[in-house]
C-alpha cells in the first residue's frame, strides 16, 4: 500500500469502554530505523488469527500533522526480526483495539513499558473534511502534537510527562 495517509489522533479516557466496543485486538511491537527526512518503521503484529510483519516508510507530515505520504509493504517475520536489530531506541509495545464507529474504524492503542498508561486513538480519513462519529470514550484531539508520535515516545516516553495530562487521560 502506498499513498497519502490522512489521520487524526485523540486521547482516550481511562477505563475499558474501548475494549468492550472492540471487534479485534492485536499485539504490536515496532521499532524505527534512523533516517533523515522520513520515518522508517518495522512492525510485528500478532493476533489470535495470524502473525504479520510490515516495513513502512512515512514522509514528513503536512497540514499540521494531518497527512503525509506512506509506503507499506508486508515482509516475512524473519525479515522483520532481523530489521528490528537495526532499530535504535528500543521498541514500542502496545495492544491495538479496532472499534467501528459509523463508517470509520478507530484504532485504539494501549501502550506498555515506559509508555504504560497512555491510551490513544487514530482514525484514517478519505480527505481532510471527511466527517466521522467519535465514540464516547474519545477525548481531546492531539493530531500534530509530537509528544504522541510513536517514534518520539521512544526518546521521550509517556512516563516522563504523564503528569502534564488531566487525570482522566493518564
Amino acid at each position: 500500500m502506498s499513498g497519502l495517509e490522512i489521520e487524526r489522533k485523540f486521547l482516550v479516557k481511562k477505563g475499558d469502554a474501548f475494549k468492550r466496543a472492540a471487534f479485534s485486538c492485536s499485539h504490536i511491537k515496532q521499532g524505527y530505523i534512523p533516517c533523515d527526512n522520513a520515518t522508517v518503521r518495522i512492525r510485528l503484529r500478532k493476533s489470535d488469527e495470524k502473525e504479520e510483519a510490515f516495513l513502512t516508510i512515512k514522509g514528513q507530515s503536512v497540514d499540521g500533522g494531518l497527512s503525509r505520504y506512506e509506503f507499506e509493504k508486508e515482509i516475512t517475520m524473519d525479515e522483520a526480526e532481523n530489521l528490528l536489530k537495526l532499530c535504535r531506541g528500543g521498541v514500542i509495545d502496545k495492544h491495538r483495539y479496532l472499534v467501528k464507529s459509523g463508517e470509520h474504524t478507530f484504532e485504539v492503542d494501549e501502550f506498555h513499558g515506559d509508555n504504560d498508561g497512555l491510551l490513544m486513538a487514530e482514525v484514517e480519513l478519505k480527505n481532510e473534511r471527511d466527517a466521522f462519529k467519535k465514540p464516547d470514550f474519545i477525548g481531546p484531539e492531539v493530531t500534530g502534537d509530537r509528544r504522541f508520535y510513536n517514534k518520539h515516545m521512544l526518546m521521550y516516553p509517556f512516563s516522563l510527562w504523564r503528569d502534564t495530562l488531566p487525570e482522566e487521560f493518564r
